[in-house]
């Protein structure tokens, strides 16, 4: 009998809501998984699971969720205590990154902060789709926008600069927008995550207001919306740690420059604890220092004279 194991899948099972993805988490067997729960079952007299779909705990069971959740967390904390006091970071810090981030700027990050500490595990997870830290998977987040769920704490690695772009090509054609209300005359390329209906929200005298722009091209990838601006299909709203090197190349241009919206912060995000995590306080430090303040794309932009720094 290992209780712990027990706790364990218990918490891994009412998370998932099924049996196949508890599995899945904790790298073992549908069947060990039932055959576990059963078991805890038997152990404590009392039905935790109901066995529908998904799986939902019963009052005991949701009782006892909290506690065993709890017990892992303080188990966690006294774990991490005593790699705290080792000289150097080791163990795994399980880490959810957005794609285009990840591609142009947090890899080769990544990299180098892994070879400070050999005997850190740095395991990558990039999506754009916001993981649930609560589920257990990942330490920790990286995040390009403002901190929705107060559940977390987020810490600040720089300004995350959204820019209105096109190519030359395309405002010759079609002329230069001055105003947001001019955009219903204009392509869009829209970014399927922000803006589903085809509607900018853009501050106009500090009220963000919205606006509607033609659906040229439509993707979840900010990627190919980059691609689709530089081929002159239309007007995007790119971060700018993801337009630098078009711009700089000319091949985009910045328009509507005192409009462009806000994209919050590049941050590291974590789930709440007694301390912060000496490894996500050293990753979140080694960002902070490689990006700088402003971020150094930023900077580049500023100096071409294509952007303001606030």
């Amino acid at each position: 009998m290992n209780k712990f194991s027990d706790l364990q899948t218990f918490v891994a099972v009412v998370e998932a809501t099924s049996f196949s993805e508890a599995a899945r988490r904790l790298g073992t067997t549908k069947s060990i998984v039932s055959e576990r729960m059963t078991q805890l079952e038997k152990r404590l007299g009392a039905a935790l699971l109901r066995r529908t779909r998904p799986l939902q705990p019963t009052e005991a069971g949701h009782a006892f969720y909290e506690q065993a959740r709890q017990l892992l967390m303080d188990l966690e904390r006294a774990e991490q205590s005593v790699q705290d006091a080792q000289s150097s970071l080791r163990g795994s810090l399980r880490i959810a990154a957005p794609m285009a981030f990840t591609a142009c700027h947090l890899g080769p990050l990544l990299a180098r902060f892994a070879m400070r500490y050999p005997q850190l595990c740095v395991d990558v997870e990039a999506d754009d789709k916001l993981a649930n830290l609560r589920e257990g998977r990942f330490d920790m987040a990286i995040r390009m926008s403002r901190l929705a769920d107060s559940d977390l704490i987020a810490r600040s690695v720089t300004v995350n600069r959204h820019l209105i772009c096109a190519s030359p090509a395309y405002l010759q054609a079609r002329g230069t927008p001055r105003h947001p209300d001019e955009l219903r005359d204009h392509d869009g390329l829209i970014y399927f995550n922000r803006e589903p209906n085809a509607m900018w929200s853009l501050p106009v005298d500090g009220v963000a207001q919205s606006f509607r722009i033609g659906a040229r091209l439509r993707a979840d990838s900010a990627h190919q919306l980059l691609e689709g601006a530089r081929a002159g299909l239309g007007l995007a709203i790119l971060p700018s740690f993801l337009a630098v090197h078009a711009l700089l190349a000319g091949e985009l241009v910045p328009v509507l420059g005192e409009y462009a919206p806000s994209g919050g912060h590049i941050a590291t995000v974590y789930r709440k604890s007694a301390r912060t995590p000496s490894k996500i306080q050293a990753l979140t430090e080694f960002l902070s220092e490689e990006i700088g303040h402003p971020a150094r794309w930023d900077a580049q932009l500023a100096e071409a004279g294509l952007i303001a720094l606030d």
